[in-house]
């Protein structure tokens, strides 16, 4: 089940929820972070990570699916968020140079039709910065985060499904090292917590951060056609036909 926008919102408006987001946040910048001179496409829920990372909106937007809902992005300024099918992204073939993934591969009915959608609208050697909530990990058994809903995945599961849809992953790393409990002492613990989980066992951490390449060189594989009995035709002999005049002939010499 998809989670909807106003609960994204009112989490990551937590003390839990600033945490969470800033461990996404730290993920990305180690691999590179968000550069704001390039054409970049957020789809999901990539708000907090696209106000603490871009200097300038200008060239950003963010696709929301339909059944999540939208909220207006970025405030105080002309909006630049849409409502929009995951798997049908209404942008034009290699428009976009990065596209950051939060809160979709997890509740989509088709992971691979929407990577799929992605590799489409990025242009050659784009980037794919994906979030997604791991199988091994703790938050994912906590409905009260947004990482509790919908289907996680391990690193493996990751890694087949983008080398599927053309998409070679170049950087793995882990965030949500922590655990994802309201307790007030505990939060204050949190950042500590993530530093030293994040180095003895990010195997067990809340979410993946993978980056990926869009690749050209593997093409499309096509539906192998089954081949056909075409019927040929039988040469038979057929006798010549022959003139009534030469019947004639035939019987007047009889």
């Amino acid at each position: 089940m998809s989670v909807d926008v106003v609960d994204l919102r009112e989490f990551y408006a937590t003390p839990l929820g600033r945490q969470a987001a800033a461990s996404i946040i730290a993920a990305v910048r180690r691999n590179g972070g968000l550069p704001s001179d390039i054409d970049i496409m957020g789809l999901g829920y990539p708000v907090p990570l696209f106000n603490a990372l871009l200097d300038s909106k200008d060239r950003a937007i963010v696709l929301m699916p339909s059944r999540q809902g939208a909220v207006q992005w970025p405030l105080g300024a002309a909006c630049r968020t849409a409502l929009a099918e995951d798997d049908e992204l209404p942008l034009a073939t290699g428009s976009v140079q990065c596209v950051v993934v939060v809160h979709v591969l997890e509740n989509t009915f088709d992971p691979i039709h929407v990577l799929d959608e992605i590799w489409r609208v990025l242009v050659p050697e784009g980037k794919l910065i994906l979030i997604a909530t791991n199988r091994r990990g703790l938050w994912t058994r906590f409905e009260h985060t947004p990482f509790g809903n919908g289907r996680p995945f391990s690193r493996g599961q990751l890694a087949t499904l983008l080398r599927k849809t053309k998409l070679t992953p170049s950087q793995w790393d882990s965030c949500l090292n922590f655990p994802p409990l309201r307790i007030a002492w505990l939060l204050k613990l949190n950042p500590f917590i993530e530093r030293i989980a994040g180095r003895v066992w990010p195997i067990f951490c809340g979410a993946h951060m993978v980056v990926a390449t869009k690749r050209l060189y593997q093409g499309i594989p096509a539906r192998a056609r089954k081949a056909r009995k075409v019927p040929v035709p039988v040469l038979a002999p057929q006798g010549a036909r022959i003139s009534q005049d030469a019947r004639k002939a035939d019987g007047g010499s009889a």
